[in-house]
């Protein structure tokens, strides 16, 4: 058995909005105790009230999560300002949790301690990893790296990394019933568990590719050995780059790509700073998409994957995407969920937030990477 329940609220009192959500869990729970969660809340809540309370409900559960960019689920679907928590119940699957702390100061032993701390309570080799990590104190493909480096290239890891509703400010990270900034909490998934999962953008790479020739992490200076500013001139005359032509990045196959979102740049040094750091080398090329395509990627996401599931009854289905997507969709963005429910003839429970960056293999085969503008989906169950 592996059953998943969805609380969600948009009450603004952090007590009431809890326990209104506990109380939707309860509902759907009808008697099973939950051992594992995961929750998705808007910057402004009392967190620690809001753990407080899930603890109390169910005494020691494993529990992650953070603050968001905007939350989904199947309860309220697009909500800003909200709480939704997912819950999961299994005899069969074991699901822990772990946390790495000070993750800015060493990404490599912050990941590992986490992972460590997670796999010590299992009995078995992960699955699956997820993920909800600090964003804005260092690098999410440094985390991404260390995860990858801890668990080993053959467990994917999904997730996304904490928002703070594009403050850019500070992000937190929830563990048990600690709130928490620069930390990595994980969630293991060992045992019966069946998954599949889909990434889309919906954005088109356009132009000829080009190479990146100087870079430092995530500020590229200089692309086919000009300057970086020049690059985007070329295509955009005299447009700064903006989130709207984002670079496609493509692997070192050159048959997939992955999306790096210009943030800011320089005059005076003809810099472009991503939000995510591009390989030395890379061959690239800007992008662009309209309304529809990325509206159409999200359901594309949401259908490879449930195409793709291994089982004949998936229990959930977890959704990350974009802040860039939702702040270029404005009010569009409630259709990136509702498109996906359109596909369904049965209800299923869905969980999601919008998020500073997304975690997943771009393919059922490749090692797990890191986009931005991207929409994830990851189908759970063990049917």
């Amino acid at each position: 058995m592996f059953k998943a329940v969805v609380g969600h609220s948009n009450d603004p009192d952090s007590l009431a909005a809890i326990e209104e959500v506990l109380q939707q869990s309860a509902s759907s729970l009808a008697g099973d105790i939950p051992k594992a969660g995961i929750i998705f809340a808007a910057i402004d809540f009392d967190h620690s009230l809001i753990l407080q309370q899930i603890d109390r409900a169910f005494p020691g559960i494993e529990l992650i999560g953070g603050t968001t960019d905007g939350e989904i689920s199947s309860v309220l679907e697009f909500q800003q300002d909200s709480i939704t928590l997912m819950l999961f119940c299994s005899d069969e699957v074991e699901i822990y949790a772990g946390v790495g702390r000070k993750v800015s100061d060493d990404p490599i032993t912050a990941t590992k301690q986490a992972v460590e701390q997670a796999k010590a309570k299992s009995t078995a080799d992960p699955k699956l990893c997820l993920t909800h990590p600090e964003s804005l104190t260092t690098s999410g493909v440094s985390i991404l790296n260390g995860l990858k480096l801890a668990l080993g290239q053959y467990v994917p890891i999904f997730g996304g990394l904490a928002g703070d509703q594009s403050r850019y400010q500070s992000t937190y990270q929830f563990f048990k019933t600690e709130v928490l900034s620069d930390s990595v909490p994980i969630l293991l998934f060992s045992g019966t568990i069946l998954f599949s999962h889909a990434v889309a953008s919906g954005w088109h790479p356009i132009g000829q590719t080009s190479k990146v020739t100087k870079v430092d992490k995530n500020i590229v200076y200089e692309i086919d050995g000009k300057p970086a500013l020049d690059f985007y001139h070329h295509y955009l005359g005299l447009l700064p780059p903006s989130m709207e032509y984002p670079l496609a990045v493509f692997d070192e196959n050159k048959d997939n790509f992955y999306i790096r979102a210009p943030i800011a740049y320089n005059q005076e040094s003809s810099s472009i700073t991503f939000f995510g750091d591009i390989p030395d080398r890379a061959i690239i090329q800007i992008s662009e998409a309209d309304y529809e395509d990325i509206l159409a990627a999200s359901k594309a996401s949401f259908m490879n994957a449930l195409n793709n599931y291994p089982g004949t009854k998936p229990s959930a289905v977890l959704f990350f995407s974009c802040v860039a997507r939702r702040q270029i969709l404005g009010t569009k963005a409630q259709e990136e969920y509702q498109n996906t429910k359109l596909c369904l003839t049965d209800y299923l429970p869905a969980c999601g937030f919008y998020s500073y960056g997304e975690i997943a293999p771009i393919d059922g085969i490749s090692q797990t990477q890191f986009h931005n503008e991207t929409f994830v989906t990851l189908i759970l169950g063990n049917q």
